[in-house]
C-alpha cells in the first residue's frame, strides 16, 4: 500500500440515484452565451433563459458536479433538473429565495415577481 492510494470499487456510480427529476425545455433569449453551473438554483439563472421558472424551483441541474451547461444565444434545449437535497435552504444566487424552499409563505412571491422585473431592467449606456 502506497500513502494516500486510493481503491476504488468497482462497477458504475449511479449519480443523484432515487431523487426526483424533471425535464424542462430552455431557450437563451439574450445576445450572449449563459453558462449554468451543476449546483446553481437553476430558478434564479440569468433571466434571458426563458423557462418554466416555478417548475425549476428547488432544482439543479442533473450533472456531474463541477461541470457546467452553457446555452448559446437563440438556442433552445431541454435539460434534466434534480431536486435539491438536504436542508432545502437556499441563499444567495439572485436572492429570490433567501431562505427554506419548502416554506409556504414564499412560494407566490418568489421568482415569477422577481424575473418579471429583471426583464424590465434596460442597460444604462456607458
Amino acid at each position: 500500500m502506497i500513502p494516500g492510494e486510493i481503491f476504488p470499487a468497482g462497477g458504475d456510480i449511479e449519480l443523484n440515484a432515487g431523487r426526483p427529476t424533471r425535464k424542462l425545455t430552455v431557450a437563451n433569449t439574450g445576445d450572449r452565451p449563459i453558462q449554468v453551473g451543476s449546483h446553481y438554483h437553476f430558478a434564479e439563472t440569468n433571466a434571458a433563459l426563458a423557462f418554466d421558472r416555478d417548475a425549476a424551483r428547488g432544482h439543479r441541474l442533473n450533472i456531474a458536479a463541477g461541470t457546467a451547461v452553457r446555452f448559446e444565444p437563440g438556442q433552445k434545449r431541454t435539460v434534466e433538473l434534480v431536486a435539491l437535497a438536504g436542508a432545502r435552504i437556499v441563499y444567495g444566487f439572485r436572492g429570490a429565495v433567501m431562505g427554506p424552499l419548502d416554506q409556504p409563505a414564499k412560494k407566490p412571491t418568489t421568482v415569477k415577481a422577481r424575473n418579471r422585473a429583471s426583464k424590465t431592467v434596460k442597460r444604462r449606456p456607458r
